[in-house]
């Protein structure tokens, strides 16, 4: 009859195979362990090295400093605007804003123009359909940035005197259609 056959396994020891694969790591990143030596030395000559070290080493007061000016008003509302800007640039189509950045070189190149226009060119640009949209866009703006400036007891008035002129116009079209 056979006879099994034992299969021993000799016990894994993991410091010697970390140890083998330590001594082969040179050989088989060379070039990664030759670009990170030459980024150590470029931090360390620029003294970003030291910077890290002392920030790491006082890193309770830096940590302090941040916090006392985070807490500030002009802070708070500096995170607030930011929040607030980024909204308004997520609305816009990317393509209005790309017609934006092509737009103003452009214009500045025909403002510094030898010649100016004219008036009547002025005038003629003025009353184009896209001039008086533009405009129309930026008076929208502008008028709600005057009505958050207004104090609000006038607000109040001034939707009360807005409504008595919608009323009186109604008034004006009634008469008119008799």
């Amino acid at each position: 009859m056979s006879q099994p056959i034992r299969l021993e396994f000799s016990p894994r020891d993991a410091r010697a195979e970390l140890h083998t694969r330590l001594q082969n790591a040179p050989l088989q990143h060379a070039e990664a362990l030759l670009s990170g030596y030459d980024l150590l030395q470029r931090l360390h000559d620029r003294g970003v090295l030291d910077l890290f070290r002392g920030g790491l080493g006082s890193s309770d007061k830096v940590l302090s400093i941040a916090v006392e000016a985070a807490k500030t008003p002009e802070a708070i509302n500096a995170t607030r605007n930011l929040l607030i800007l980024s909204k308004v640039m997520f609305t816009l189509e990317p393509d209005l804003l790309e017609d934006i950045a092509e737009a103003v070189p452009n214009s500045l190149a025909q403002a510094r123009a030898k010649k100016p226009l004219s008036l009547w060119q002025l005038l003629k640009k003025t009353c184009s359909q896209d001039t008086r949209r533009a405009l129309s866009a930026m008076l929208g703006v502008v008028e709600s940035f005057g009505k958050s400036l207004a104090p609000v007891g006038a607000a109040e008035s001034h939707d009360a005197e807005s409504g008595l002129a919608k009323i009186e116009s109604l008034g004006e079209i009634a008469r008119r259609d008799r």
